[in-house]
């Protein structure tokens, strides 16, 4: 082990959370891509989430809103295929949110919103969806969550 490398976390770091998904219970928040702290280089990012990978580190919180978090976690699970074969990405979980602004929730919109986070993860599928809204009051959250479960069938 390098001198600055962390040891690799135990089994027990493990959880599971559904039949088919176990997650690390120590999540990688990725906020502080979103901009608010400076500018990220892409390079160094990605090259930051291998590390974690290396140690154990397996799942990820992200947003459509975290500025380029989707896209990094899309550019890490290309690298990581390219170094070790794409079953690698089996074992990373991404947790991303979706916050849309109040407004109507047609099916079309709801899907196009959707395929934008598919399409930046390089993900056929979403391994976690966290539904934010910002207003109870206005019920469209319904229509949208109507939606999201035809799009999770």
């Amino acid at each position: 082990m390098e001198a600055n490398q962390s040891p690799p976390l135990l089994p027990s770091s493990r959880f599971q959370l559904a039949p088919d998904l176990q997650i690390c219970r120590i999540l990688n928040g990725m906020w502080q891509v979103s901009g608010g702290h400076g500018s990220i280089d892409p390079e160094k990012a990605v090259d930051s989430m291998l590390r974690y990978l290396d140690s154990g580190f397996t799942s990820w919180d992200l947003a459509d809103h975290y500025g380029p978090a989707e896209d990094f976690i899309g550019e890490f699970r290309r690298r990581l295929a390219a170094n070790l074969g794409h079953d690698a990405t089996a074992g990373v979980q991404a947790f991303t949110k979706w916050v849309p602004n109040p407004g109507p929730m047609d099916q079309s919109w709801v899907g196009e919103n959707i395929d934008r986070s598919l399409r930046r993860m390089d993900v056929e599928s979403l391994d976690l969806l966290q539904f934010h809204w910002w207003d109870y009051s206005d019920e469209r959250y319904l229509e949208a969550m109507v939606h999201l479960e035809h799009l999770r069938d």
